[in-house]
């Protein structure tokens, strides 16, 4: 193609020194043409601009140092090094490479002087860096951006290319362009991201507040405004089943209750009633803080549209949580005589084939599983609600797969989405645009608040004591380890020598130990043994932050809490405190604890609300972490954060109205923020 096609239609190949196998790793990172390059943006940037005396060197830290060679060699170890001692008359310092050519040697002789940028180590005989980045003549007289990268593609080639490519960023196209915003024009605003001046606000880029990242944060918010409003619009014009309510299987629910409904539980399920008794797809989002009685509401809009003759799929992300469900359906569902199907992605065999008989057929009302309900040879009867819990954990192929099980005749069955992250408004509103979304914010009476307490490990004889009176009285308690940075091996081996402790420590107490390496099957039956009341102690890992349901437990430790986040911390503790039993949760942690640890740890002490704790968690953490990928679904932004940039939103919502009414435009924006699976998830 030539070079005078516009940026969005010019292959990464055009670019000088990109060939085959460098355009095969830059499609890796998503990026296959020139205008792809530009919006490739910097993860952060390292402040090279100050030179640092070798003498004030500690391990950690990432400096440029200016030095002289003192002597130079290869150095025939374990594996062969080029090794350069390095001077500056405040300390010396090694700098080490494995993988080196002649060129390199031949510039290491004594007396030379370069400067070079790394992170600093200790090595063998003292502090060193490897592989250290030289840098020339000029460089470093500004902010040095770092991308995301993959294997084979260095920082130091990404930079090269994006200086190659930045003088296409003048032909790129600007559906903002002349709108009267006070902010840079695409090309300018590029040109500062990629290569910050001299005199650009230092302070302003590290943050993410300088005009220039808000150019483009203003525009990939618009971007994905138009994209979930579209998705929306797609959802509404297709026809769904109307599922008038009779009030014949949800009476005789709420009858066999031993509870009443909050008043939030009643609004909520009013709000989802109304929806499915109209022709077209509901898209309802329920959040509900933990132990706000979710479930419910949700098995009430299933048996309304049991009632009006259609089937209903339940699917959650893990097998522990998908058998939560199932007990929670089998016991409302089958005393009013409907079959509830289970499917797992561990089964096969007869019972695989007589739940999904049992489902194509129709005999099943209500199927409950994991990603097994949408998997190919999977047919449902007459699907006319999906009903999705934490449906972050889920991509969006596997969402649509599901709600293409119930497309006959042109219909989509209704979709009802639970998730237990309470999300502040604002940014709800932002993220979710093409869902409607209901709060259940209110505890169901009779579940206590639980006590939280930090100590510090050097008290853990102290807490382990507690753990044995507290079972020697007749309750149940957990024992988290978190490893979260390690290997799932680590966190497994941590969890089985820390059962194997507390086994010895309380010879008395039945331990049990879950952790993510068990079989389903093996972790299933170790949750029923505890749910039973078999087990008197359970030991895990992070596993059991959903899905598990065990009144009679009333005590929870966690270790490293400082590991965790806000949310996760606050869905742990959130195990306990589900019976009329004072419950109390205690964070183990290993001190000193960094600042922002110990907010964390202060606001779990202060609070057991959800909503509470999701504004702290996105003061501390920022929307890009609590709106990331694992968390809701929305694909990690990249220029944006929704805390940061919330006064953009009004503006956002403006701008999205207008380019609505220009769908090439809209196409454009799409095409450079969204990924491919949002934007054709209406299709």
């Amino acid at each position: 193609m030539a070079a005078s096609a516009p940026p969005e239609r010019r292959p990464i190949t055009d670019l000088h020194g990109v060939g085959p196998r460098q355009a095969e790793r830059l499609g890796r990172l998503g990026v296959t043409t020139v205008a792809d390059l530009l919006f490739h943006l910097p993860l952060r940037y390292q402040d090279r601009t100050r030179v640092l005396p070798l003498g004030s060197l500690r391990p950690g830290d990432e400096a440029v140092i200016e030095a002289e060679v003192v002597q130079a060699g290869t150095h025939d170890g374990r594996r062969r090094s080029l090794l350069a001692r390095v001077a500056d008359g405040t300390g010396w310092l090694t700098l080490r490479w494995f993988y080196f050519g002649p060129g390199l040697q031949r510039s290491l002789v004594p007396g030379a002087r370069g400067r070079w940028f790394g992170e600093v180590r200790t090595g063998p005989t003292g502090l060193e860096m490897v592989h250290p980045e030289a840098m020339k003549e000029g460089e470093g007289d500004a902010l040095t951006p770092i991308y995301p990268a993959t294997e084979g593609l260095t920082q130091p080639a990404l930079r090269t290319l994006m200086e190659r490519a930045l003088p296409a960023a003048a032909e790129l196209a600007d559906p903002l362009a002349g709108e009267g915003d006070d902010l840079p024009e695409l090309a300018t605003a590029l040109q500062t991201i990629h290569r910050p001046p001299p005199e650009a606000d230092t302070e302003a880029l590290l943050e993410g507040t300088h005009p220039a990242r808000r150019r483009l944060a203003f525009e990939e918010l618009v971007a994905r405004q138009i994209g979930l409003r579209r998705l929306r619009a797609a959802a509404g014009a297709h026809a769904a089943p109307p599922l008038a309510p009779t009030g014949r299987l949800t009476n005789a629910l709420l009858a066999s209750l031993p509870f009443n409904l909050t008043a939030a539980q009643e609004r909520v399920a009013a709000e989802i009633r109304a929806d499915l008794g109209e022709a077209h797809p509901m898209q309802r989002l329920v959040q509900g803080d933990v132990g706000s009685g979710k479930t419910v509401v949700a098995a009430l809009a299933a048996l309304q549209a049991v009632e009006a003759g259609w089937q209903v799929a339940v699917m959650a992300p893990t097998e522990i949580l998908a058998e939560q469900h199932r007990a929670s359906f089998q016991a409302w569902c089958e005393p009013l005589g409907l079959e509830v199907a289970w499917l797992s992605g561990r089964d096969r065999g007869d019972s695989r084939r007589a739940a999904a008989e049992a489902v194509a057929s129709g005999r099943a009302a209500i199927a409950v599983g994991t990603h097994a309900l949408f998997q190919e040879g999977m047919a449902f009867h007459d699907l006319g609600l999906v009903i999705i819990d934490e449906q972050h954990r889920f991509g969006v192929h596997q969402r649509l797969a599901l709600r293409e099980k119930g497309g006959g005749e042109g219909r989509w069955p209704h979709q009802l989405i639970m998730t237990a992250t309470p999300i502040p408004r604002t940014l709800a509103q932002s993220a979710y645009a093409d869902l409607d979304v209901s709060v259940i914010d209110e505890r169901p009476p009779g579940r206590t608040p639980v006590e939280t307490v930090a100590v510090p490990d050097s008290r853990r004889p102290e807490v382990v004591e507690r753990v044995g009176r507290a079972c020697a009285e007749g309750r149940q308690a957990y024992w988290v380890c978190t490893l979260i940075e390690e290997s799932e091996a680590s966190a497994a081996q941590a969890a089985e020598q820390t059962a194997a402790e507390l086994g010895e420590a309380l010879p008395t107490l039945h331990v049990g130990l879950v952790h993510g390496r068990l079989r389903p099957e093996e972790k299933e039956a170790v949750m029923a043994a505890f749910k039973a009341g078999e087990l008197d102690l359970l030991v895990a890992t992070t596993v059991i932050e959903v899905g598990v349901d065990v009144p009679n437990a009333s005590l929870m430790i966690i270790e490293n809490p400082e590991r965790l986040g806000l949310a996760q911390l606050h869905q742990l503790r959130g195990r306990v405190g589900r019976g009329s039993a004072k419950s109390s949760c205690v964070l183990l942690y290993h001190g000193p604890l960094s600042e922002n640890a110990g907010q964390r740890l202060a606001v779990m002490r202060e609070s057991d609300d959800g909503f509470t704790i999701a504004r702290h968690d996105l003061a501390l953490r920022g929307s890009g972490e609590v709106l990331g990928t694992r968390q809701t679904g929305v694909a990690g932004l990249r220029a944006a954060d929704l805390q940061r940039d919330a006064d953009l939103l009004p503006a956002v919502q403006q701008r999205a109205d207008a380019l609505l009414e220009r769908p090439e435009a809209a196409e454009v924006l799409e095409r450079r923020w969204l990924p491919e699976g949002e934007r054709y998830a209406a299709v």
